[in-house]
């Protein structure tokens, strides 16, 4: 279903049964049965059921089985059952992780890890963080954490072994490149805030902002931002969701209104739960009421993303580029329980204000995508992907009469494909004959660059010299390519090397500068945004009219 039904709510979830149980027993000396009384229809189930089943597995099953882990199977399957992904059971572990989705902080060193080889290592550091004083650097392995030895171990393990109480100090052990003995680091956990907003000025008076999560700042840092922007002189924006996993909807709603005016319907919810059946509106007057803008999504664009964006295209208030976002048209609430896990439940389904539902259905992929981060070679489908067919889509209209469409996600004005050459195939499937990423080799590379380059300058260029180390170390790992191919494949291995020695000598924003230029969706929004001198001509404009 892709339109919100008028007069009543929407029926959200089905009621599931985790456990049915038919039981016959043998034992020695003679056959044993036992048979429950048939006072209800054969299908009927409820607690005095659930509870005799647990209590006989408890007692009988042929394994010992304790009433915690039954208790725990029984959410789970009925979790399962539910067959929605976005309601499940957020453990005491995980929850420090939902923290950070709702409010951007969290208390622990203000590191970002990755899995590098059979390694946790630094990704980046976050600046003004404990982190950064006492020393940590991006490409340090984490090899022991509190005098406990980390081989093997993944990124969840390791951070939740590093987050803890403000205030209390963690020794970290490290192997370093270049020193042959590994360095340990005491450093004092303190609450880290994890900013949702990288924001810079590019040519042509154009406004660049990411915006990475809708947690609580959201709104305010993205306010600030493109103030910012505004007083160096941008007179239009790129607002870039892509990858944006979604966060708090009234944080969405926030972002809208900043470019809507007061009345306009952002986003509406219809649900089983009274409460919970509301329509949304910019409250505020907008403060970039006037400023053209062009929101980026990609097959990674989820929840808010796609309110923010489904919101500005029904208003015709944006030009929405890219490919189509994730399809996540429902709206989850996090309930406490005992002991500290959280049940996150979907609870209503969404609607933008042109009445469309963007649900993707379970199990129904995106043909477009979903877009490879950094046009990762190694992720890429060998057997490509057809363009998406619109015919098959309910047809909407925004405010001005251009078609939109329901279903499948947020559907682009202006698709921009991220398509892999044949060069660009051929290494992608020797990086996965050899279980590599382009994205880990290339941080590598530009951890022990960087270091031998102190001198780096952030407008630094990729060298011949550069692009045969680069090869060496792929030979060295196992990858088979010839100078043929790896000259057809130049353009992809300067832009890895590049964002990676950015984001290691300087930081996200240098990072986020290389990989914008040569990216073409963002190339696409910046041409049409240079081309339109409002944002009636932008959402008129041609691609092909564009210069």
């Amino acid at each position: 279903m892709t339109r919100r039904p008028e007069g009543r709510p929407l029926r959200i979830y089905r009621t599931a049964v985790a456990v049915g149980v038919g039981l016959v027993g043998l034992g020695v000396g003679g056959a044993l049965m036992e048979r429950a009384a048939a006072a209800q229809e054969a299908d009927s189930f409820d607690r005095a059921q659930l509870r005799r089943v647990t209590q006989i597995i408890e007692q009988r099953y042929v394994e010992p089985i304790g009433a915690d882990r039954l208790y725990r199977m029984a959410i789970d399957g009925m979790l399962e059952e539910l067959g929605d992904p976005n309601s499940r059971l957020v453990d005491v572990g995980s929850s420090t992780d939902l923290d950070v989705t709702l409010t951007g902080n969290y208390a622990g060193l203000g590191i970002r890890v990755g899995q590098v080889g059979d390694w946790v290592t630094v990704m980046s550091v976050l600046s003004g963080t404990p982190a950064e004083r006492e020393g940590l650097l991006p490409g340090d392995r984490i090899v022991g954490v509190d005098g406990e030895n980390v081989a093997g171990w993944d990124e969840v393990q390791v951070i939740e072994k590093l987050r803890g109480p403000v205030g209390e100090p963690v020794t970290v052990r490290v192997a370093r490149l270049g020193l042959n003995e590994p360095v340990e680091l005491s450093v004092t956990r303190d609450s880290v805030h994890v900013p949702p907003v990288l924001a810079y000025r590019a040519e042509g008076g154009v406004g660049v902002v990411q915006l990475t999560q809708f947690s609580r700042a959201a709104r305010g840092e993205l306010l600030t931002a493109v103030q910012g922007l505004q007083r160096q002189g941008a007179d239009r924006l790129v607002l870039d969701l892509r990858g944006n996993p979604g966060g708090l909807l009234e944080e969405g709603v926030a972002v809208a209104n900043l470019f809507l005016p007061a009345g306009e319907t952002i986003v509406s919810t219809a649900s089983r739960v009274s409460d919970q059946n509301h329509v949304f509106r910019a409250e505020e007057p907008a403060v970039f009421g006037e400023l053209p803008i062009v929101v980026l999504i990609d097959g990674a664009s989820a929840s808010a993303s796609e309110i923010v964006a489904g919101a500005l295209q029904d208003h015709d208030r944006a030009l929405v580029v890219g490919t189509p976002s994730f399809g996540k048209g429902s709206m989850q609430t996090v309930y406490l329980l005992p002991g500290g896990h959280h049940l996150k439940l979907t609870t209503a389904a969404w609607y933008t204000p042109s009445g469309r539902s963007i649900q993707r259905e379970h199990g129904e992929t995106n043909v477009l995508g979903p877009e490879i981060p950094d046009h990762d070679p190694a992720a890429i489908d060998v057997t490509g992907a057809e363009p998406s067919d619109t015919t098959a889509r309910e047809v909407f209209h925004t405010a001005a009469g251009r078609p939109v469409y329901g279903g499948g996600g947020i559907f682009p004005d202006q698709v921009v494909e991220d398509s892999a050459t044949d060069a660009e195939r051929r290494l992608g499937a020797e990086l996965q004959r050899n279980r590599l990423s382009i994205r880990q080799l290339a941080f590598r590379f530009a951890v022990r660059w960087a270091g031998e380059h102190p001198e780096v300058a952030p407008d630094f260029e990729i060298t011949p010299a550069m692009r045969a180390d680069f090869l060496a170390l792929l030979r060295d790992e196992g990858v088979e390519i010839d100078e043929a191919t790896y000259a057809g494949v130049r353009t992809l291995v300067d832009g890895f090397i590049g964002v990676q020695i950015a984001n290691t000598a300087f930081g996200d924003l240098e990072a986020l500068r290389r990989r914008h230029a040569a990216d073409a969706t963002f190339d696409a929004a910046v041409v049409r945004l240079r081309a339109a001198g409002s944002t009636e001509e932008l959402l008129q404009l041609e691609p092909a009219d564009a210069p």
